[in-house]
This record gives structure tokens, C-alpha cells and sequence, in this order.
């Protein structure tokens, strides 16, 4: 990937507030959930309920894919990224580390909640970005480049 397109990679992660991350469940169906997110560069970092059903899913396959979109007006400004990754849920203290400062940066309003009884029924999945399809609509409708990421 040369450099002007992870700049462009890197603007569309760190200026979107929210991704859809699809996960594989059991049955071999996608689902596509809607989280919030932080980023450290291309590693994006999320906060799921440890027995919900993205957890789950992941605990049965760590292949994921995500959309990060950038507001629009019309379909001419349409500028995101599509990735095919790979996700982990976090055990090693010291990247659960990493990603809560990552969160709590993004979102310094979640510091009381992270802190409470309920912090313990989340655990943090790392997202690691395999392959990345970049859209970029303003070189024309449809364009995307595939990427392999660094």
C-alpha cells in the first residue's frame, strides 16, 4: 500500500464514528452489527459484551469484515473502506491496556462506565485489517483499489 492511500485509509478510520463489523456465525450466515470504535493506525479496537453473539461468532471463526463510511450528500462524495481481517479478543494485560487508552481517548465520556461493575462483562477484540478495499467515488462511481494491508 503506498502512502497516499494509507493516508486516505487512515483519515477514513479516524474520522468516522462508526463501522459495521460482520461476523461468521455457527450456521455459516454473515451478521452485521454496528459498533463504535477506536483506532491505533490500522488497528481498530472494540468493545463487545463477552457473551454476546459477535463474541461468540468470533470464538467460532476470527475472520471478520468491515465498513467505515464517511458522511455524503450524494453518491459522487462516497469515500470508505471495506476490510477483510482477522479478529482476537484480548487477553494479554498489557494490549488490553493499549486499546482501553485507545478508547478511552475517542471516548473520554465512557471513564465512569469503564470503571464500574459492568466493565466486567466486556472484553475488547483487536482488529487486525488483512486485505482493504478502498472506495473512493469522487474518481468515479464505483472505483475501489484492493489493497493488501501492512
Amino acid at each position: 500500500m503506498d502512502q497516499a492511500t494509507r493516508d486516505f485509509v487512515q483519515r477514513i478510520i479516524e474520522h468516522a464514528r462508526d463501522l459495521t463489523l460482520a461476523t461468521i456465525r455457527p450456521d455459516g450466515y454473515p451478521q452485521a452489527t454496528t459498533v463504535s470504535y477506536a483506532n491505533d493506525g490500522l488497528t481498530i479496537y472494540i468493545g463487545i459484551g463477552k457473551n454476546s453473539q459477535k463474541a461468540n461468532n468470533i470464538r467460532h471463526c476470527n475472520k471478520v469484515s468491515l465498513t467505515i463510511n464517511e458522511d455524503y450528500e450524494d453518491w459522487n462524495q462516497i469515500k470508505g473502506v471495506s476490510m477483510g481481517a482477522t479478529a482476537e479478543i484480548l487477553t494479554d494485560s498489557e494490549e488490553i491496556k493499549r486499546a482501553t487508552e485507545c478508547m478511552l481517548k475517542r471516548y473520554p465520556h465512557i471513564s465512569e462506565w469503564a470503571q464500574s461493575d459492568a466493565a466486567s462483562d466486556i472484553v475488547l477484540l483487536k482488529i487486525t485489517p488483512q486485505v482493504i478495499s478502498v472506495l473512493n467515488y469522487e474518481k468515479g462511481f464505483g472505483h475501489t483499489d484492493l489493497v493488501t494491508a501492512p
